[in-house]
């Protein structure tokens, strides 16, 4: 074999550096993956009780059901929704609420027993809420109680 030829004969070739660079992206995106479908998938209850998540669980509940009353605050000023279903609509938001964020069952409490679980700020505007609900001669503002629904979820603790 002629000496010319071996500069033609070499060793196998490293691998590039892109294919590490893949490799460990999408490693991490499978590990972020799993933690959020972990987190997803776990109570209320539970995320309470992790120091980590907590806050930002908090957090996402106060910024998901105000935007929940002011979604049905809006069907109420386009005319799709009466002051009384508006109402009921934003109690029953407001009742979820609580559950999600305190664990007790406000869904199920009347308005007596709420002061037992440590829902009392609560019980004066699910009380303008029901009376508009119930009562015809009640004239509320949705807009009002809206907004005192939505300060409600936004200062809870």
């Amino acid at each position: 074999m002629p000496d010319d030829l071996l500069h033609h004969v070499f060793g196998p070739q490293p691998y590039s550096w892109w294919w590490l660079l893949i490799a460990v992206l999408l490693v991490v995106i499978v590990i972020f993956w799993y933690a959020v479908l972990f987190v997803w998938t776990l109570s209320s209850h539970r995320l309470r009780r992790i120091p980590v998540v907590r806050g930002l669980h908090a957090r996402w509940l106060r910024r998901r059901f105000a935007h929940a009353v002011q979604s049905i605050t809006d069907e109420h000023a386009a005319g799709r929704m009466s002051a009384p279903q508006a109402c009921a609509a934003i109690g029953g938001t407001v009742r979820s609420f609580l559950h999600q964020a305190t664990g007790a069952r406000a869904q199920y409490l009347h308005l007596g027993a709420m002061a037992g679980e440590n829902l009392e700020a609560a019980v004066p505007l699910l009380t303008r809420l029901g009376d508009a609900q119930f009562n015809a001669e009640t004239r509320v503002d949705v807009s009002d109680v809206a907004a005192g629904a939505q300060e409600l979820i936004q200062s809870w603790t």
